[in-house]
């Protein structure tokens, strides 16, 4: 896909052009479960993440609203992984402007921007600097699927009384989860991550296998 390059004030318009596409979240209390409860759906989320694991290549369509202090905004998003490396596209249908990250977990190339194609060793270093975005690329790619992240410590959980992932902590970021309501689905529909003054909403509107 082409990209037109776009400065940093022009990504800005756009992205605020963009601020209603995600509805804000509905905070919810968690539930209190009983050790039974809990170690029931521990189990059913390990299940889950060996699963989904096994399968290294997926693709979502959804949007996306993004803020680190004063700077943020919201447009649609693209993401295909293929194992390590991914394809991140993040698009504003109504003016055509988009930019797109790829790499993996050993570097980062980010186009779109004015001066033409950035790389990097840390995708969410690259972003930071760039757009003034924290977003957590690489372990994003975990959390979206309801997944603890491999690149980050020691997670916290709670759940729901469905025994599906509620809440999870990792990173300093903590991540709320809303899910289909069917109860088989495998695969969140929303996530809000929050950390300090930075957050992230996504909203899946598909997800698919590796384009």
């Amino acid at each position: 896909m082409m990209l037109r390059v776009i400065g940093n004030a022009a990504l800005a318009a756009m992205m605020l052009a963009l601020t209603a596409c995600v509805t804000p979240p509905v905070k919810t209390a968690l539930p209190e479960l009983s050790t039974e409860q809990h170690a029931a759906a521990e189990m059913a989320q390990q299940a889950r993440e060996a699963t989904l694991r096994a399968q290294s290549g997926w693709s979502l369509a959804g949007r996306i609203a993004v803020s680190t202090g004063a700077k943020g905004g919201s447009g649609r998003i693209d993401w295909n992984q293929r194992g390590a490396n991914y394809e991140v596209a993040l698009s504003a249908p109504v003016t055509r402007q988009s930019w797109r990250l790829s790499g993996n977990t050993a570097w980062a190339r980010l186009e779109g921007l004015e001066g033409g194609m950035r790389e990097g060793v840390d995708a969410a270093r690259l972003l930071r600097e760039a757009t003034g975005w924290d977003i957590p690329v690489v372990a994003l790619a975990d959390w979206v699927r309801g997944l603890r992240s491999q690149a980050q410590g020691a997670a916290v959980v709670r759940y729901g009384v469905d025994h599906r992932l509620a809440q999870l902590e990792q990173g300093g970021w903590t991540i709320r989860y809303v899910w289909p309501q069917t109860a088989d689905a495998a695969l969140p529909q929303r996530i809000d991550a929050v950390r300090r003054d930075a957050k992230v909403r996504l909203l899946i509107d598909q997800w698919g296998p590796a384009l």
